[in-house]
């Protein structure tokens, strides 16, 4: 039990963040929607109040495994009740909060708690905090199956489906040293011009001195790799493939 009375002293390290920024969603396009699957009924469970039609609502990138049922099931939940960023804000905030609660993590991921008491804890952690409903039920379904271990990887998902809704794109950018300001900006433009318009990128830098030279970049599933390893492996790869002439 101790375990669990600090873990509900988590709730005091949850604050409600700042009121999301408002973003404007992409124009509805023909996009690929969630097959029907038991996640459905979670998601009827997810949400409050009047509703979209399940049938009007379509899963904006297609998501696989437990974690992305799961992130597709909340989306589609969020966006039904009009609280999209709500959710989205509130759930990073249990993520970089529980980042600094190690006992909160433990609580998380230990499976010999019984259900019952997990998802007490996080109604009660939850609604102290002022979440939305949405969120709360979520964060109870998760507990209730034992998927409270699995919240981050479904949290990112969730954001992923959240940045294409409004047309946001990711890039992960690999360099040996930091990009100046100047390219940075062009390459986000050169990557906005690749996806079309209607694209907004932002762009997380890495740094790897391993790939020696170049840049790597990878965005929605696609990776551009133009760093020098890749090159110099081609070099070898082709100077090993070339036939030997005996004179």
């Amino acid at each position: 039990m101790t375990m669990i009375r600090r873990a509900f002293q988590f709730s005091r390290m949850l604050t409600t963040a700042a009121a999301p920024t408002i973003r404007s969603p992409m124009p509805a396009l023909s996009q690929p929607s969630i097959s029907p699957s038991p996640l459905f009924q979670v998601a009827r469970n997810y949400s409050t109040g009047e509703q979209l039609k399940e049938a009007d609502i379509q899963v904006p990138l297609p998501m696989f495994g437990v974690t992305g049922n799961y992130a597709s099931a909340l989306y589609i939940a969020a966006l039904k009740a009009d609280k999209l960023d709500d959710v989205e804000t509130e759930l990073k905030s249990v993520i970089d909060a529980a980042k600094g609660s190690p006992a909160f993590q433990s609580f998380m991921k230990n499976l010999s708690v019984p259900s019952k008491i997990r998802v007490k804890a996080m109604q009660e952690i939850f609604g102290e905090a002022g979440f939305s409903e949405i969120t709360k039920n979520f964060l109870a379904v998760a507990a209730e199956h034992g998927r409270l271990r699995l919240l981050e990887s479904i949290v990112n998902k969730f954001t992923r489906l959240t940045m294409a809704y409004y047309g946001e794109v990711n890039a992960i950018v690999t360099t040996v040293i930091p990009l100046p300001v100047q390219e940075e900006e062009e390459l986000k433009q050169a990557l906005a011009n690749i996806l079309g318009e209607g694209k907004t990128v932002t762009l997380e830098q890495k740094i790897d001195r391993n790939i020696l030279g170049g840049l790597v970049v990878e965005y929605e599933d696609k990776l551009l790799d133009m760093s020098i390893r890749t090159r110099l492996k081609q070099m070898e790869n082709s100077l090993l493939s070339e036939p030997v002439e005996l004179l």
